[in-house]
């Protein structure tokens, strides 16, 4: 009976496992999205002043992204990958489904640079989130 039972866990680990571990990586975004959509004024200006946008530029970022998180990743990759937003948006469709590190790989990015992992930790609109907090606030220091 008790290797039954182990068995069972032991399955419903393997199972729930690859669902988890995607998430773990980007899991400041819920929280971000939540800030983003609770002061969409505040959030519209942070990011006009954070990628020296305007604020038409902002609303149509924002209208080519489900998520607020989504559009400002995206902002973010361009930002690394020197490409316009145009690009970037355009590989985020095509990209679709596949994730951010494939995004950042189409953009020249290596999703194992030391800048890709820190955009993974979080953001820097609301301040370091999730995992690599004091990463983050290190980043900070030094900018």
């Amino acid at each position: 009976m008790k290797r039954k039972m182990f068995f069972y866990a032991f399955l419903v680990l393997l199972v729930m496992a690859p669902v988890q571990l995607p998430a773990a990586d980007f899991d400041w975004m819920p929280n971000f999205n939540v800030q983003a959509q609770a002061d969409p004024s505040g959030f519209h200006a942070r990011l006009a002043t954070r990628f020296h946008i305007g604020d038409a530029q902002v609303n149509a970022v924002l209208s080519n992204f489900p998520k607020p998180a989504d559009a400002y990743v995206a902002l973010r990759l361009g930002e690394m990958s020197g490409k316009p937003i145009d690009v970037v948006t355009e590989q985020y469709k095509t990209k679709k489904g596949q994730g951010w590190g494939a995004l950042a790989k189409s953009l020249g990015i290596k999703p194992g640079s030391k800048e890709f992992h820190a955009l993974k930790r979080g953001d820097d609109l609301y301040g370091p989130q999730g995992k690599g907090k004091s990463k983050g606030k290190k980043d900070k220091k030094n900018k």
